[in-house]
């Protein structure tokens, strides 16, 4: 009996978690970071805003948790990594070109996605600078073990192009959620635009990986 009420209180309790976990999200979505306020998150969850501090140790604790439940790179590069890394052959050529083709699909659909991007633009925050290290730290895992045996020399310039291909697909996707859709005379909100920016990002990493590892030869 004691052991069925306390797994009955776990399930209780993760589901309060979620419920304030989706408050945020939705809240995120529809007023902005500046709308993540106590009794709002607790009125759109439905549950006690007591439950905040009983969960989460008060809401800094509650946004640095939804925060790593949102993060593609944190989310997808440990998986993905341990899936791929026994069978790399090709110097991650076809692991990164998929993980830049899916993080441009799923920045473009999670919205809440797009608005932590621009909330760590705009505003200082402890859990996003905590965030933003994570993402460095889960990067150079796979950089040091992944590309720069590969690239060697040409590691850096490597490092280089990977930043200007990923900052510019957070660009487009909020660019066409924002403030328009045509971006250098694409329509980023049109399958046929992104199509054609997905056959660039695969263009620009078979290129990358082409003309860096010539060089090295």
């Amino acid at each position: 009996m004691e052991r069925k009420s306390a797994a009955g209180s776990i399930r209780n309790k993760e589901r309060s978690k979620k419920k304030f976990l989706d408050a945020v999200g939705k809240i995120l979505k529809t007023k902005g970071y500046a709308g993540l306020k106590v009794n709002d998150i607790a009125t759109t969850a439905g549950v006690d805003k007591k439950m905040i501090y009983t969960y989460f140790g008060g809401m800094d604790g509650l946004i640095d948790e939804y925060i790593r439940s949102q993060d593609y790179w944190i989310n997808a590069t440990t998986d993905k990594t341990d899936k791929i890394l026994p069978d790399i052959k090709d110097g991650g050529e076809a692991f990164i070109k998929e993980m830049l083709l899916s993080q441009f699909d799923y920045v473009y659909t999670n919205k809440e996605a797009q608005k932590l991007l621009l909330w760590s633009l705009s505003e200082p925050r402890k859990s996003l600078k905590k965030l933003i290290d994570t993402q460095e730290e889960n990067g150079e895992h796979i950089f040091k073990y992944i590309f720069h045996p590969y690239f060697k020399g040409n590691s850096q310039d490597f490092r280089a192009i990977m930043a200007i291909m990923v900052s510019g697909l957070y660009y487009l996707n909020m660019f066409a959620s924002v403030n328009g859709s045509i971006f250098c005379g694409l329509d980023m909100n049109s399958p046929e635009g992104r199509e054609r920016v997905k056959r660039a990002i695969s263009f620009m990493v078979e290129q990358t990986y082409e003309n860096l590892n010539s060089q090295e030869d």
